[in-house]
């Protein structure tokens, strides 16, 4: 049933490692053929090498900058001709970068990266799927994206924009027979998150493993628009019903104590 529905092919984007890498281990265990898109080529090489000798999938890798202005092309370049069921969007930066004190180029590359090129990807794949009539599209998103927060102003924008996102193509791609969810996570032990430097151990914030998230969002994938980790329900809704200042003072204390 799953491999009919979202099969024969998936797309994950940020696939190397972390929630990525967890999402193809356990589709491939399923069955189902892996388009992976990084940006490192070593950590894709690995990962493909291990999924080929654990299954009999076909695995294909491509190291793509998701920033990049020929971004469309590259992809239409590796997927066309292939049978994609399901889109998996799990690229994002989340390193700390105060708005004022950075790059203005800092802030439009979290930009690309988080909102542009999901964008771009989902209307693509997006209307793939609508005229298939079948398939789903996962975006991991981020409980940053309920509340600004100083330190991390651009990224809780972007994470926002990925729920909201989320709801909206769920609500046009739902009666064609797609599914769409948008994955809200909290702080996971990634390798991404730990070259952040994070306090993956802090007491009041403890870090998600990427298996339980990736778990979580093939099991919930029919039940969008949003779903969220249940150690997370109680914070989640609570910063949806604040008054936006005290959410706003409650981000801002969450993102200092992670840096911490």
């Amino acid at each position: 049933m799953f491999q009919e529905r979202y099969g024969p092919w998936v797309v994950i984007v940020g696939g190397s490692e972390g929630v990525g890498a967890s999402f193809a281990r356990k589709l491939a265990k399923r069955g189902l053929n892996l388009v992976l898109i990084a940006r490192k080529p070593g950590p894709l090489a690995d990962l493909a090498a291990e999924l080929r000798d654990q299954s009999q999938v076909d695995v294909r890798t491509a190291s793509i900058d998701v920033t990049a202005p020929d971004l469309l092309e590259q992809i239409q370049r590796l997927t066309d001709g292939l049978d994609v069921g399901l889109l998996i969007y799990n690229a994002g930066s989340v390193a700390p970068q105060p708005f004022f004190d950075s790059p203005l180029d800092a802030a439009l590359h979290t930009l690309r990266l988080n909102s542009i090129g999901q964008v771009t990807l989902c209307h693509h794949f997006g209307r793939r799927l609508r005229e298939r009539g079948r398939g789903g599209i996962i975006l991991v998103g981020s409980l940053a994206g309920c509340a600004g927060g100083a330190p991390t102003a651009v990224y809780c924008g972007v994470k926002a924009f990925t729920q909201r996102f989320g709801e909206a193509l769920w609500a046009a791609l739902k009666p064609c027979g797609v599914d769409v969810l948008a994955l809200v996570i909290g702080t996971t032990r990634t390798p991404f998150m730990e070259r952040a430097g994070l306090a993956l151990d802090h007491p009041d914030m403890q870090a998600a493993d990427p298996d339980d998230i990736a778990q979580l969002g093939l099991d919930e994938l029919a039940n969008g628009p949003v779903r969220v980790p249940a150690h997370l329900e109680e914070t989640f809704q609570a910063l949806n019903s604040m008054p936006r200042a005290t959410a706003a003072e409650f981000m801002t204390r969450g993102a200092e104590a992670l840096q911490k």
